[in-house]
Order: C-alpha cells, then structure tokens, then sequence
C-alpha cells in the first residue's frame, strides 16, 4: 500500500486526521508538489532509531579500524602559537 500523501495546507487543515493514519502507515506531507516530511508512528521512530544504534560503530572498533602500516603522515609546515605562560 502507498504511502498517503498530504500538502502542507491540507495537513495544517487535517492535523489530527495525519495523526491518526500515521499511527497505521507513514503519511507524506509535500511542500510544492515535493515530498518534504514523513509523519510516521513514534514506535516506528524509536524501532528505526534503535536499528541505527545498533549499526554505529562504537569507539573500540573506530580505535581498530585505524591504519596499521606504520605508514608516515606528512606534516603540515606552521609554526606554534605561544603558550602565555
């Protein structure tokens, strides 16, 4: 089933109603004749957030991830700033 589909003016309009169907399928709200928006169930939200957690890589495998070769990295030609002290 396709996503129902709402211009801004009818949404402002008919608030409750897209409230409503997107608690049982995510609504589209469109701007201009674009898609703009998604409405969609705060349940739907949080599985989807939850999923995305899920795939971010946590800091050890960021750490691991790091280029094991020993390889030489060119430095940038600057001079230091003076500390103040």
């Amino acid at each position: 089933m396709a996503h129902r589909s709402w211009s801004v003016q009818d949404a402002k309009n008919r608030f409750s109603e897209v409230v409503e169907a997107a608690r049982r399928e995510p609504q589209t709200v469109t701007k201009h004749g674009k898609a703009a928006v998604v409405v969609l169930a705060a349940e739907e939200y949080e599985r989807l957030q939850h999923l995305k957690a899920l795939k971010a890589p946590n800091f050890a495998n960021h750490l691991l991830g790091m280029p094991t070769d020993d390889g030489e990295f060119e430095r940038l030609k600057g001079s230091l700033r003076e500390s103040g002290f």
